[in-house]
């Protein structure tokens, strides 16, 4: 597939605001305070398995899975990462990475179904943009959503 045809599902784009474009992944803030959330989807269509990639995609996906993971825990100075790949929801290939606290609003449990998210503010929303994005040295795209 090429990255051509690739469309963002929107209830991923709803999840929150664009971060930005990495050489495979499109990278995203998952809007909820609660928690500092991240979701990366790989720009290649039709694929909802990491298996659907291709073995050079795969690699670079673990590579900017890690890149990320890297650039978050670091960000949030969190105790943990939560890494999920689940696809229930929405079937597009996605991964999720969560930064995690002892005490935090799901903790020691899933974030996912943990309660109703809870909108950021403008400042906040706006300072993990910048922080990721000066450590992902990205900016946010143009993304076809569809």
């Amino acid at each position: 597939m090429t990255e051509d045809a690739f469309a963002l599902d929107p209830r991923l784009a709803a999840d929150g605001p664009a971060v930005g474009d990495l050489p495979l992944c499109h990278v995203r803030l998952v809007e909820d305070r609660r928690f500092f959330w991240v979701s990366l989807t790989p720009r290649r269509a039709s694929m909802s398995e990491v298996f659907d990639l291709d073995a050079d995609d795969r690699l670079t996906l673990m590579e900017e899975v890690a890149l990320v993971s890297r650039a978050l825990k670091d960000i949030a100075a969190c105790a943990k990462l939560n890494i999920a790949a689940l696809g229930n929801m929405v079937p597009q290939l996605h991964v999720h990475i969560i930064a995690r606290n002892p005490g935090d609003a799901a903790w020691p449990g899933v974030v996912f179904g943990a309660g109703a998210r809870e909108p950021m503010g403008d400042l906040e929303r706006q300072s993990r943009l910048d922080a990721l994005r000066g450590r992902l040295n990205v900016h946010s795209p143009a993304l076809p959503v569809g």
